[in-house]
């Protein structure tokens, strides 16, 4: 009998655990009775079930913080029951992460204030600190960086633990640092050496940091942020001399891929040529037709568009530049003011013609996803079309180098820049030099039109732009000499994105003018001038 009754007692038992953890599923853990209170309807249980899960490292709880700030967690107050609505509308279980075919009828979504919007805010950036995605990571610290709530302080230091990424680990620290800056309770060597990580990472919100800083600060406190505030407005003025000089570099290679297809006319003809911004504004529109023409017809050949573009820009600028030297130019060699305008006029039917083919507005050119965004080096912000088009430029340039030294065609050009009449007593046909130059100026300025696409506004004012300042660079550089339009042309434009914050574009502009006249007055051949005995005559 007295085994029999204690054999009753440990089935009673057993049948009363197994009961009493069913009946009452949210005993099982801090998680799940934190879930459960989702369903209270109350702010404070709200904000409390908030603070438990984002703190508990549970693998559901970015899913529920997500989806309580964009009005997707639903609670069931009769049963405590509370549900995620995934984005694709199934249903889950917040506290065990299974499916669910039908919500209660009773379920609702969980309410939130201001208040709790701003914790949940807090929270997700704290569990972003833990994500997997490591670009996450870093904008979650940079994010607590720029906040630095007292609140993420635990977050932070649990993230930075069991951080092995050197980039991910030097975010968490500068994280840490922002908040012991301002942290009310924080110890003198805290904060130092808060501060002296501030001052290594030295950018502007790092400089923003320190001068929001508080005066009620200790005396050594106090003088490191000065000295870290100094030091790092230094170290910006510095950073921000090379981005003009970046800045300088961009336009110059702009200002050279325009004016180098001019130098080569200007140079072995002679001839001022009005009308070589029309040839650059050609190939734009060469390159809206081509894009135009991919959009309709081959959508996948896109990030090939500007490829496509140049040879066809080449060709189509330089057959008109030949048409317009044999058609015009070559009446008036010798009358460099009826060429002058002769070209300035051919400049106006050209614009004009482009406006009945294609309208006055301007023209959408759009970049291929190689050319597109942008990214930081050091201080400096570094565009893709930008840096495409300096080493287009630069290419360009070597290639042409190449073509002169080389080639047939390049010999006799420079056969006929430095004496034309020995030249054609040589047996060189210096009329078909003339058109072949001509039509390579014209090619060049084309594709020129091609880089400036991404980057300008594709209308038919587009050349009148940049026509001035070619012939700046030609002068300044020295006629017909390829390295002296290459070394003004980037002195030109650093020494205007250099000008510019102090004296504003326009006076910077004027400048530059009069600086080149009184450059012209001492050199009046430029800053390289070409020999030869009928050139030095």
């Amino acid at each position: 009998m007295l085994s029999y009754f204690f054999d009753r007692v440990r089935a009673f038992a057993f049948a009363a655990v197994v009961i009493a953890a069913s009946a009452i599923p949210a005993l099982a853990g801090p998680f799940e009775d934190a879930v459960a209170q989702f369903a209270n309807d109350s702010f404070s249980d709200t904000e409390e079930a908030i603070g438990v899960i984002a703190t508990g490292g549970h693998p559901q709880a970015y899913a529920i913080i997500g989806a309580l700030q964009a009005g997707r967690l639903m609670a069931d107050p009769e049963s405590k029951r509370v549900f995620v609505t995934q984005p694709d509308g199934a249903f889950i279980d917040a506290a065990t992460g299974e499916a669910v075919q039908n919500l209660p009828d009773g379920a609702a979504a969980v309410r939130l204030n201001n208040r709790l919007r701003r914790t949940v805010e807090a929270a997700l950036g704290g569990l972003t600190l833990q994500s997997p995605d490591l670009a996450k990571r870093i904008q979650a610290a940079q994010s607590v960086f720029k906040t630095h709530d007292e609140a993420m302080l635990p977050m932070v230091d649990g993230a930075l633990a069991k951080e092995t990424n050197p980039a991910a680990k030097l975010a968490f620290g500068e994280a840490r640092a922002a908040i012991l800056l301002f942290k009310a309770d924080a110890t003198d060597p805290e904060k130092l050496e808060a501060i002296a990580a501030i001052k290594a990472r030295g950018d502007q919100e790092a400089l923003a940091l320190l001068t929001g800083l508080s005066g009620e600060q200790s005396v050594a406190v106090t003088r490191a942020a000065a000295a870290a505030t100094n030091a790092i407005q230094s170290r910006l003025a510095l950073w921000s001399m090379v981005q003009n000089a970046w800045y300088g570099l961009s336009l110059g290679s702009v200002l050279l891929l325009a004016a180098i297809g001019l130098a080569i006319t200007f140079g072995v003809m002679g001839v001022i040529n009005m009308a070589h911004g029309e040839m650059v504004m050609i190939g734009a529109y060469v390159t809206f037709v081509v894009q135009e023409t991919i959009r309709t017809s081959y959508p996948a050949l896109f990030d090939y568009s500007l490829l496509i573009a140049v040879p066809l820009a080449f060709l189509v600028a330089g057959l008109i530049g030949v048409i317009i030297e044999r058609s015009i130019i070559r009446f008036l060699y010798g009358r460099p003011l009826e060429t002058l305008l002769a070209t300035w006029g051919l400049s106006l039917v050209l614009q004009q013609a482009v406006r009945t083919l294609f309208g006055p507005t301007n023209r959408e050119v759009g970049n291929p996803s190689w050319m597109s965004g942008a990214f930081e080096l050091g201080q400096i912000v570094i565009t893709y079309n930008r840096l495409w088009i300096l080493c287009f430029t630069l290419a360009v340039f070597a290639i042409l180098l190449a073509m002169l030294r080389y080639t047939s065609l390049g010999l006799e050009m420079r056969a006929v820049t430095q004496n034309r009449r020995m030249a054609a007593s040589m047996g060189i046909a210096t009329s078909r030099v003339d058109a072949l130059t001509f039509g390579l100026g014209s090619g060049i300025a084309g594709i020129a039109g091609v880089a400036l696409s991404q980057i300008d506004n594709v209308s038919p004012n587009l050349g009148q732009s940049y026509i001035i300042d070619s012939f700046m660079v030609v002068v300044f550089g020295g006629v017909g000499n390829l390295w002296g339009t290459l070394v003004g042309a980037f002195t030109l434009g650093i020494a205007n994105k250099f000008l510019e914050p102090m004296a504003g574009a326009v006076l910077g502009k004027i400048a530059i003018l009069v600086l080149i006249i009184l450059f012209i007055q001492k050199r009046p051949r430029g800053l390289f001038a070409l020999k030869g005995r009928a050139i030095e005559a």
